[in-house]
């Protein structure tokens, strides 16, 4: 068995709220199984700061201090590719396995409609954990 970790893309349009809490807790609770990253079609100045905020309270973790909103060339090649939900609009990048998590975007909603959809997020980071381990 090679160790070798596969290389995750969250990826969404804009890459600035979903994709960038995925790709958050995929380094934070799946940094031992793969590599993760997240990209967009499109690229926001900066990450939904509602996002950044509710993940620096609920996780410790700052999404500002080394992530950054990135266009799908701007990530290496992935085995694996998550999309949020954005359906129709969805952006492609070639794989060996792909999966979409039907996420409501939460921008622009309720701290409770942004923490539900953060725990969605982190229960499907754990199962994607076991599924690649």
């Amino acid at each position: 068995m090679s160790n070798v970790k596969k290389k995750v893309a969250f990826i969404c349009v804009h890459n600035s709220c979903r994709s960038q809490i995925a790709e958050a807790l995929g380094k934070l609770l799946g940094k031992d199984v793969f590599e993760c990253y997240s990209a967009g079609t499109e690229i926001k100045n900066q990450i939904n700061q509602d996002a950044v905020r509710l993940m620096k309270g609920i996780y410790n973790v700052d999404m500002e201090k080394d992530q950054y909103s990135k266009l799908l060339e701007d990530i290496p090649r992935v085995d694996v590719v998550v999309t949020m939900g954005c359906n129709v609009q969805c952006p492609y990048l070639p794989c060996d396995y792909r999966e979409d998590w039907g996420l409501e975007d939460p921008s622009g909603k309720s701290d409770e409609e942004f923490k539900k959809v953060i725990m969605e997020i982190d229960k499907k980071i754990r199962l994607l954990i076991r599924e690649l381990n």
